[in-house]
């Protein structure tokens, strides 16, 4: 029987992506473990392998594509004695998934009208779409998309089996499906995602005077991921101002003592960002009820310190997370953070290294930026923005003295970190920096 091939989720929050290479073709032999295809998604490069073997009979998805939906088939396997006119024989419930894949459809067909609907499913409904009180099939990935931005699922029409919406019939959706009326006179016409359409946009400026360079999947992501936190976390805000002079101090003392290679070279060196990693995984396993994700049936309460970093690569920015920073050494964290941040910037890390966790780093200190305050990536509760540190005149007493100096401001999720909680959070990981050596303690 063939064997569909479907476009798989390469992490729990992936919901589509490019398919960047074919690395076989029509009419190639395939065994299971053959790399068919390269996947770009937003984070990450990633390869598919073949589970079946036999022949790619056809390749549904070209080259390039991007705004792959997961569960989309992409490809087709051929078994012994199989051609492709048996590809047009075999119904689309009938094809199986060459291997598990979370996302919104898993390749079946949408029930027929005279079998009950299931979880997620939209109930009878007659009018635009539904027809005579026929059912209205969607998937429930579409249901949430279409309920966010404000779109009538009977307005639409399904592309998947049997006439099934699904999120790529929403996304595409033209805006008289938009279940708000339309803007009255004087009113600035309003996208999906509630600001000004892109037509109202591009009519501010004189025609010719500006290129129009498509968003990619990164893009796309950190703005719907930045969208959702703003919207949803009640941002709270903490700033302190740290002494640096102790850590600097050890931070010298421990580079100098590096063991080094046969060439010379230091096998490692401590940064002011690993000191600042280590820090505030010990600061979280100190307040442990700060140590927390939020859901809106249960509190997450998590048992290691697992630490994201982020870090800007071409395009935007990807988190890898310092798993159980408690446990760990400054070395440690330090070369794993460069390997991290290498492999980050060829997109090479894999979506276990870059999800999870309950807190991250956002460092612009490097950039000469004193102070700001950074946006919560879910399901992070709490995420410390990291200024520059820079010598300032500070009065000790009755004299003003010098002191190398930065400050940080920690960003909490007030649903699960209240004002109390994160200061004593921030105090906690302030000690650790003034006194590094409560770490070895």
């Amino acid at each position: 029987m063939p064997v569909n091939i479907l476009m798989p989720a390469l992490s729990p929050t992936m919901e589509k992506g490019k398919l960047a290479k074919w690395l076989k073709k029509e009419g190639d032999k395939v065994k299971s473990g053959d790399i068919l295809a390269e996947i770009e998604t937003d984070k990450a490069t990633m390869e598919v392998e073949a589970v079946d073997e036999g022949t790619l009979g056809k390749i549904l998805v070209a080259d390039g594509t991007d705004d792959v939906a997961v569960n989309t088939p992409i490809a087709v396997i051929l078994g012994e004695g199989e051609t492709a006119a048996d590809i047009k024989a075999v119904p689309p419930p009938a094809l199986r998934a060459t291997s598990p894949v979370k996302g919104e459809d898993k390749g079946s067909a949408a029930p027929t009208s005279s079998s009950p609907p299931k979880a997620g499913e939209v109930a009878p409904r007659s009018g635009a779409g539904g027809g005579n009180g026929a059912r209205l099939f969607a998937s429930p990935l579409a249901r949430r998309v279409a309920k966010e931005k404000g779109l009538d699922l009977a307005a639409l029409k399904g592309s998947g089996p049997h006439g099934r919406i699904v999120l790529k019939d929403v996304e595409t959706a033209k805006p008289l499906a938009l279940t708000s009326s339309p803007p009255k006179v004087g009113e600035v016409a309003r996208s999906a995602g509630g600001g000004p359409s892109d037509d109202a946009v591009l009519k501010l400026f004189e025609p010719g005077s500006y290129d129009l360079v498509p968003h990619d999947t990164m893009r796309k992501v950190i703005a719907r991921r930045l969208m959702e936190s703003k919207q949803t976390i009640p941002h709270f805000y903490l700033t302190v101002d740290i002494v640096l002079e102790k850590l600097l101090d050890l931070r010298e003392r421990l580079n100098l003592q590096a063991p080094k290679d046969k060439d010379g070279k230091a096998l490692w060196k401590v940064s002011v960002n690993d000191f600042i990693i280590k820090a505030l995984g010990m600061a979280l396993i100190k307040v442990p009820e700060a140590n927390v994700s939020w859901t809106d049936t249960a509190m997450v309460k998590h048992k290691y310190a697992d630490v994201g970093v982020a870090v800007s690569i071409p395009g935007g920015l990807i988190t890898p997370v310092v798993r159980k920073v408690e446990t760990k050494g400054l070395a440690q964290i330090s070369t794993e953070m460069k390997d991290y941040a290498a492999r980050a910037r060829v997109r090479k890390l894999k979506p276990e290294e870059y999800t999870g966790g309950s807190t991250a780093v956002s460092n612009l200190g490097m950039m000469q930026i004193r102070n700001f305050a950074a946006v919560i990536n879910p399901p992070h509760a709490s995420i410390l923005a990291v200024g520059m540190g820079e010598r300032r005149p500070v009065v000790r007493g009755q004299e003003i003295v010098i002191e190398q100096q930065m400050s940080v401001t920690l960003s909490t999720d007030h649903r699960c970190v209240d004002g109390a909680l994160g200061a004593e959070l921030i105090n906690a990981f302030k000690a650790y920096i003034e006194e590094p050596g409560l770490m070895l303690v």
